[in-house]
């Protein structure tokens, strides 16, 4: 019986150790998989996450692009309106008239072309044939967007409209266009990443088009080339479907050592495409190493280990999104301030064309929608500034500007003040604004007549209301315009300067 007893308790001793080795290595087991398994999963997090960054990243900026162009297409329209109004009757009339054109819209690099190819600046005329894709068409219908090589190196984006009803000086005009120079594109969408993420336009072939640097591998190089030789076959392939199709795409790659990752988003109207590419290699690293350290710690303390692991793991994966979040709110912080530059007016202060146009086109959605009715648009334009600046300089002139500018603000303090011109403003109205209108105007008109007899400011308004015949914020700009016009000439009556 002692026998018996003696071998169960050996044998319990036995199961017991058999037992705690096979639960000690099972948990060893486990925590190396769970490790490994920590280590896969951080990594795809941090690529979900860096594809989401690189899309929106892009995605922002292709649109930014989409909205220049938008911006002078309608431009170029006023542009075509106002010469056919212009008495041109000679070919130093038509520069005089593309100088106003380029000056009231800044417009730069506007040209028109007559029916033989021939390209008139505000400076000199060419041959246009050789130079401009869109000339090559037999009949433009339409508008036309394409890239434009000057001299072999600086690239233009060219913006181009038919004009088939167009006669100057007894010629017919066929079209005419501007040219973008892709450095300005380049300067307003920069930002700094301290060296984590790169942006690049491209064509459909792979030409780097703003010849700035996507990461230490593809550098300036054809894009096409240089992924060839970092992804597979079938991969690249689909990637080149993808972009015939016009689709948002991501590509993950190694290079040198270095785990990147790019995304591509089309440009809208153009061949062309805005890419970005942040490199995860630091990042990765720095996640491997802790959970490296912790399966080491964790082969002594097991359990302890493992949760201090999954905690570690889920703690970075944390900080990474609060960093990447961070990042994301910096560049949004980024792209405000270049917002704002883009839409305010350097010599005022007030808004300026670029975001008349923003607000132009959120209020002709609104329209569309139905969800405006109370709207009002009020157009100033100040009288006297070309003779300011003939006999007085610019120095003088620009001081009008500025005295007319807070006349205008001070009064329309409850609208939104746009320069869209040299002398030309424009205030929009609503809910407060719209109700005070009548006031307002009468007395801003009242304190014109009074500067008037004492030579000080005076400013020419017009104004017209949202009406339900309206479609677009055209409409009512139009209105409130002619009867400016109407204004400056009741004003020049009363001995006002015009332009003239």
């Amino acid at each position: 019986m002692k026998k018996k007893t003696l071998i169960t308790r050996k044998t319990i001793v036995t199961a017991a150790i058999i037992g705690s080795l096979v639960l000690m290595t099972t948990m060893i087991v486990s925590m190396l998989w769970a490790s490994k398994q920590v280590i896969s999963a951080t990594d795809e997090a941090v690529s979900e996450v860096s594809s989401f960054y690189l899309e929106a990243m892009a995605d922002r900026r292709a649109k930014t692009i989409i909205n220049l162009i938008n911006s002078d297409f309608d431009h170029m329209e006023k542009a075509l309106l106002f010469i056919e109004e212009e008495d041109i009757r000679s070919q130093d009339d038509l520069r005089i008239a593309i100088g106003k054109v380029k000056s009231l819209l800044s417009l730069d690099r506007f040209a028109l072309v007559d029916e033989d190819d021939i390209v008139y600046t505000q400076y000199t005329t060419y041959t246009g044939g050789s130079r401009h894709a869109f000339l090559f068409q037999e009949k433009m219908t339409e508008r036309t967007i394409s890239t434009v090589s000057l001299y072999g190196s600086s690239k233009q984006l060219c913006l181009a409209i038919p004009t088939p009803d167009l006669v100057i000086m007894g010629k017919k005009f066929k079209a005419c266009f501007v040219q973008i120079d892709i450095r300005e594109i380049v300067n307003l969408l920069a930002f700094e990443d301290e060296g984590r993420t790169y942006f690049g336009v491209y064509s459909n072939s792979g030409e780097n088009l703003s010849d700035t640097e996507l990461g230490p591998y593809v550098g300036t190089q054809n894009i096409n080339k240089a992924i060839s030789g970092v992804i597979s076959e079938t991969e690249w392939h689909e990637n080149q479907q993808r972009i015939i199709n016009g689709e948002t795409g991501s590509i993950s790659f190694t290079a040198n050592g270095a785990d990147e990752t790019l995304c591509y988003v089309p440009i809208q109207g153009t061949d062309w495409w805005m890419v970005v590419l942040i490199r995860e290699s630091v990042i990765h690293d720095q996640i491997r190493d802790v959970s490296e350290k912790t399966m080491s710690t964790s082969t002594t303390l097991i359990v302890l280990g493992l949760a201090l692991a999954t905690v570690i793991a889920a703690v970075m994966l944390r900080m990474y999104r609060i960093m990447a979040q961070n990042e994301l709110e910096e560049e949004r912080k980024t792209s405000r301030n270049f917002r704002d530059l883009a839409n305010t007016d350097s010599m005022t202060g007030v808004r300026n064309k670029h975001a008349y146009s923003n607000m132009e086109a959120a209020i002709n959605h609104s329209i569309a929608k139905k969800e405006t009715d109370k709207l009002a648009v009020v157009v100033c334009d100040i009288n006297g500034l070309k003779h300011v600046n003939d006999t007085q300089g610019h120095a003088a002139g620009d001081k009008l500007i500025k005295d007319a500018c807070a006349m205008i603000c001070e009064y329309f303090k409850h609208g939104s003040v746009f320069r869209i011109g040299g002398d030309e403003f424009v205030v929009i109205l609503q809910d407060k604004g719209y109700e005070t209108l009548q006031d307002v105007l009468d007395e801003f008109n009242r304190k014109v007549e009074e500067n008037l007899t004492e030579d000080k400011v005076v400013v020419s308004v017009g104004h017209s209301e949202l009406t339900e015949r309206d479609t677009k914020l055209k409409d009512v700009f139009e209105r409130a315009d002619q009867e400016m016009y109407a204004r400056k000439q009741e004003l020049k009556a009363m001995g006002a300067k015009t332009r003239s």
